[in-house]
């Protein structure tokens, strides 16, 4: 392979692990910001929300330069599955500031008594995000398999939080407004969780070549 495509490739890697750090950083934050009630924060979130945009925009443009270059299928891979993952990145960011709007408006509203489990589905969602980063920095497909049947563990609880929400806006009527703020943070977290889902079917398309969406040989080869 020639050095300075090789170099490029290798650029192409540190671009999207860059973009997958500011998008973690930016999910973590905004939930951070939401239990702890810290508005200065969130409004952080929502102003940082660009330096994430403006990196899928220069993925994308870095992928049409290399499209023109690419000699082998493993490096065409690479290069598409960049696109792909920018993207679910991008929209990591967009939910991560999601959260953050519903942050700063329950700051102006009383804490919520009702006990759910947003944590719990916080730290799935986000423990898959970190683990599909991983194994795409550390080209594991094994490892990116993993990741991919967790996912039904946040929709039960995304489900399980909704119900229990619902119910409690018909015992009081008072926190509607509330409750309707958490459930969206809820579904937004719900979101990330598919997002590092689609993360990890790509590095597994990326180092097995093997395209496993909606297929039923997502957990093994």
């Amino acid at each position: 392979m020639d050095s300075n495509f090789e170099k490029d490739l290798n650029d192409l890697r540190e671009k999207i692990l860059k973009m997958g750090s500011y998008a973690e950083a930016a999910a973590r934050q905004a939930v951070q910001s939401l239990i702890q009630r810290d508005r200065d924060l969130a409004l952080r979130v929502k102003e940082n929300d660009q330096i994430i945009d403006q990196l899928e925009v220069e993925i994308d443009d870095f992928v049409v330069q290399q499209l023109t270059k690419a000699p082998l299928a493993t490096d065409l891979r690479l290069v598409t599955a960049a696109i792909k993952m920018s993207h679910d990145l991008e929209r990591i960011g967009d939910e991560a500031t999601q959260i953050a709007k519903r942050a700063i408006e329950l700051c102006l509203e009383p804490a919520m008594t009702i006990q759910f489990n947003v944590p719990q589905m916080t730290i799935l969602s986000f423990d898959m995000l970190k683990a599909s980063l991983d194994a795409f920095a550390n080209r594991d497909p094994v490892a990116a398999r993993a990741v991919i049947p967790r996912d039904k563990e946040v929709d039960a609880l995304n489900k399980a939080i909704h119900q229990t929400l619902a119910q409690h806006m018909v015992e009081h009527p008072d926190t509607i407004k509330r409750c309707l703020h958490w459930m969206v943070v809820s579904k937004s977290v719900e979101r990330i969780a598919d997002h590092a889902t689609n993360i990890a079917e790509n590095v597994v398309y990326l180092y097995e070549g093997q395209d496993i969406r909606h297929t039923g040989i997502k957990f093994g080869k």
